[in-house]
């Protein structure tokens, strides 16, 4: 079995409780996790990780020192690195395409890192939480299967999900973790939550609400953060939403009206307007183009320019 913990194969599971039953180091391992102080990130050295994104970088990067991403609450943040080359990826799944996606995680790491011959593939997942539609529970058993059936040896080290990562706060469950970043230099992984979210962060949650699939959003050979070019057809339709109670749009647009982040639904909101501004994505990616960002001496993301 290519998932391994303790050098032994994962057999089949059926609920993450028999998981956490059966390797209680797991549960310990989850309990040290969700306890650390959320680590403060600077901007200028994070790469931030949206829903339904991923990013893959190196050791080398003069760029990004930290890849990011937050707001997950069924969602689990997945973060597969190897410990030769140090080649690492953090992916924001929600479970759109789980087994599609899994695969794509694994290429990103091992095509950074050459196969060394030192070294091996380390998973660490964290997320979910004992959510009443048991949304997050299905993600934890997709995930775990989908990196069951890849062909290389994957270690799995931290396993923060579902109710290793659930807390009962006025009568209701919700995630202790929502956030984590990995250090690309060190490939410690941490708890963390971010104001920055950039660059184009509008244009990248109209991305994910319109229905696309899992992008990766960087090429770290170049430092360069590529979006789209996406495809969405006008809905004047979405404007609905915007004169509705906040109550409404977290009972409709949710997975977890009661465990969002307070933020949530001023970020439906600007999402929804920025695509009834732009009805047309193409005005967005002239020539069919991607956007492209490069990180200035300042630190911050700026677009590139296309000649």
């Amino acid at each position: 079995m290519p998932l391994l913990i303790q050098n032994r194969g994962l057999d089949r599971i059926s609920a993450t409780a028999e998981l956490f039953d059966k390797y209680p180091h797991l549960q310990e391992n989850a309990r040290t996790f969700r306890s650390k102080p959320l680590v403060d990130v600077d901007p200028k050295c994070l790469l931030y990780v949206q829903q339904r994104e991923f990013a893959a970088t190196t050791p080398t990067d003069n760029c990004v020192s930290v890849i990011g991403s937050d707001d997950a609450t069924t969602c689990h943040l997945v973060v597969l690195r190897h410990t030769g080359s140090g080649a690492v990826c953090l992916a924001h799944c929600d479970g759109s395409s789980t087994w599609s996606e899994v695969p794509l995680l694994v290429k990103a790491v091992t095509s950074l890192s050459n196969i060394s011959k030192e070294g091996r593939l380390e998973l660490h997942l964290v997320g979910g939480f004992n959510d009443e539609s048991k949304t997050s529970h299905k993600l934890s058993l997709n995930i775990l299967a989908a990196f069951q059936k890849q062909k290389e040896d994957i270690h799995l080290e931290t396993c923060c999900i579902t109710e290793m990562n659930d807390v009962v706060v006025d009568g209701t469950h919700r995630p202790i973790v929502y956030g984590i970043g990995v250090n690309v230099k060190t490939g410690d992984v941490f708890p963390s939550s971010f104001t920055h979210k950039g660059p184009a962060e509008e244009l990248r949650s109209a991305r994910t609400f319109s229905g696309e699939q899992m992008a990766d959003i960087y090429d770290s050979s170049q430092g360069l953060v590529k979006i789209g070019p996406c495809k969405w057809s006008p809905n004047l339709d979405i404007a609905f939403w915007l004169s509705q109670s906040d109550d409404t749009i977290l009972k409709y647009l949710s997975t977890s009206p009661m465990a969002e982040p307070p933020h949530f639904v001023q970020h439906i909101k600007s999402t929804i307007r920025f695509l009834l501004e732009h009805p047309n994505s193409d005005s967005l990616f002239p020539g069919g183009q991607p956007q492209f960002y490069h990180r200035t001496e300042r630190g911050d993301w700026e677009m590139v320019v296309q000649s």
